[in-house]
């Protein structure tokens, strides 16, 4: 059942990566792969749990303690590069936008920004190959930008400082717990995403435990949403 429509927001802050492309699949799909020949095997939906959201930094450590833990040696030096290559390989071959994407952003008349754990200049190109880039430029925020990524609410505060908008009133649209996560601890109102092509019925479960408002099953049910802002 929905939940009533939310008081219109001051601005729009959405995650990149399995909201707006549909990157999520593809790099889960490579890293699950590289990890299991370094002896780190992963069923899919924990990976999925623990990971989405996490720049490199974040997400190299968490990694690194498991390779400590079950193979008695730190994860390879060169894995996250090799892992950067390969997943920048795929999406150079098979990345799109999410189906309807553009379409629902068209209709908002909001403030806009992107907020995300890629790198900048990754991130970018992510949106310019899926003819993105232009809805959101200037406004586009990579956790380069900030002292702390997701889970922690600094690029959400970033995005909103930057679009002059009170955090309290905004709205972020997530699709991992390490993200609902952030803009919950930003103070924003979060909706989590289930249309990208890693989601499953688990997953918009956790985004709901997370403390996300609701879930939105693709971009026609967000476009619907976005048309009652007015």
């Amino acid at each position: 059942m929905l939940c009533a429509v939310m008081q219109t927001p001051a601005a729009v802050i959405f995650d990149c990566d399995g909201v707006l492309v549909d990157s999520e699949i593809l790099a889960i799909e490579v890293e699950i792969i590289l990890l299991a020949e370094c002896g780190l095997i992963y069923a899919p939906a924990d990976y999925h749990h623990r990971f989405l959201g996490l720049n490199d930094a974040a997400y190299v450590e968490a990694l690194n303690a498991d390779s400590l833990a079950r193979t008695g040696a730190p994860l390879s030096a060169d894995f996250i590069q090799r892992a950067h290559d390969q997943r920048w390989d795929a999406c150079q071959q098979r990345l799109e936008a999410v189906t309807g994407c553009a379409e629902a952003v068209a209709i908002l008349t909001l403030p806009m920004a992107v907020a995300s754990s890629s790198g900048a200049a990754f991130l970018r190109e992510k949106l310019r190959l899926t003819g993105l880039l232009a809805a959101f430029d200037p406004h586009v925020y990579s956790a380069d930008l900030v002292a702390r990524a997701k889970p922690h609410p600094d690029i959400f505060l970033h995005a909103a400082r930057a679009l002059d908008a009170d955090p309290a009133r905004c709205l972020a649209i997530e699709d991992s717990v390490n993200g609902v996560t952030s803009a919950r601890a930003a103070g924003m109102t979060v909706w989590g995403f289930a249309g990208g092509g890693h989601m499953d019925a688990m997953a918009s479960a956790k985004l709901m435990a997370a403390g996300a408002e609701r879930v939105v099953a693709d971009w026609g049910e967000a476009a619907v949403l976005f048309e009652a802002f007015g």
